[in-house]
């Protein structure tokens, strides 16, 4: 009995210090710099988007966030470094439709589960990929590029950001809903895919909103059409796929935070609340505005029902279209 009454002394004072305590824990997070792996090359949509939010949840918190850029595999290596890093609040993922929902239903095999291994934060922000063509091909509108494409079978290559990237699933769902025969081209990132693209070593190319549309609006790029139900504020002038002659074509791009699977729950919580305060900040939602993205947000619990929401609508599309990875 004394030993029973002496461990449970101990564990008495170790809670009251804070060892067992997941809010005790989280009273002086942070303390030290956070690390954001982004799962792509620097100069990418992803990219932009992280430093963007990570300087002004900088100034929420009152720690610097470091953006630390692993890609490759179409985000696989980031997602797995984020995955398995230490639970403790300070390492967060840049997650989006690529990692979490396309990839997942591609691989039979992943090096992390898309929902065990990672604890959502919260959904950041949403928009439309933008089909852009490089301006020497002879194709101003989606139709035309269509019939370009029928005329010319297996002679049009496309650009991604690699095997199973978001970029990458939605051009072949384009292809799935037009019939058409594109040669996909993996890059390692969407960056060095657009500098093919505006040099015209490829012809086509669905680009995220923050990389794409600063090229589209120097001349550089052309755009035929945004993939989302309604045309972007930021590219009112473009039609969406649909209208343009694609009838229900819609795949909406999204961006999250999420920590490793283990992080406790308090800390969790004062992440999201530190991230709603910067997603409503004037200065952020000009930002995502110029990037031709829409403040999301929402609670930790919110964002993990979405995310097994779009893993699940994602496995019924690639089933259906036969898409796989090369």
């Amino acid at each position: 009995m004394r030993i029973h009454r002496l461990a449970l002394t101990a564990c008495v004072a170790l809670a009251a210090t804070g060892v067992l305590s997941g809010n005790a824990s989280a009273q002086d997070y942070p303390n030290k710099p956070l690390r954001l792996i982004v799962p792509f090359p620097p100069g990418g949509g992803n990219d932009i988007l992280a430093r963007s939010v990570g300087q002004r949840l900088a100034e929420a918190i009152g720690q610097q966030i470091i953006v630390d850029n692993r890609g490759g595999a179409g985000g696989l290596i980031g997602a797995e470094i984020a995955a398995k890093a230490v639970p403790d609040g300070y390492t967060l993922f840049l997650a989006s439709i690529g990692n979490l929902a396309f990839t997942p239903a591609l691989r039979a095999r992943l090096p992390y589960d898309p929902v065990r291994d990672f604890a959502p934060v919260t959904l950041l922000a949403t928009s439309a990929f933008i089909l852009v063509v490089n301006p020497s091909l002879p194709a101003k509108s989606v139709q035309e590029l269509i019939a370009l494409a029928k005329a010319r079978p297996g002679q049009l290559n496309y650009a991604s950001a690699g095997q199973g990237s978001s970029l990458h699933m939605t051009a072949e769902i384009f292809k799935l809903a037009t019939g058409t025969d594109l040669v996909h081209v993996a890059y390692k990132g969407s960056a060095p895919a657009l500098t093919d693209l505006i040099g015209g070593q490829v012809q086509i190319m669905f680009g995220t909103m923050p990389a794409t549309l600063p090229q589209v609006k120097a001349g550089k790029l052309r755009a035929l059409g945004v993939s989302g139900a309604k045309r972007s504020a930021a590219a009112s002038d473009v039609p969406t796929i649909a209208e343009a002659g694609v009838p229900g074509f819609e795949v909406l791009n999204w961006y999250g935070i999420v920590a490793p699977g283990k992080t406790p729950g308090a800390i969790v919580q004062k992440l999201n609340r530190d991230l709603l305060a910067t997603l409503k900040s004037p200065a952020m939602i000009e930002s995502l505005h110029t990037q031709g993205l829409e403040a999301a947000g929402g609670t930790p619990e919110k964002f993990g029902v979405f995310i097994k929401s779009e893993i699940a609508k994602y496995a019924k599309v690639v089933k259906a279209a036969g898409i796989h990875v090369e």
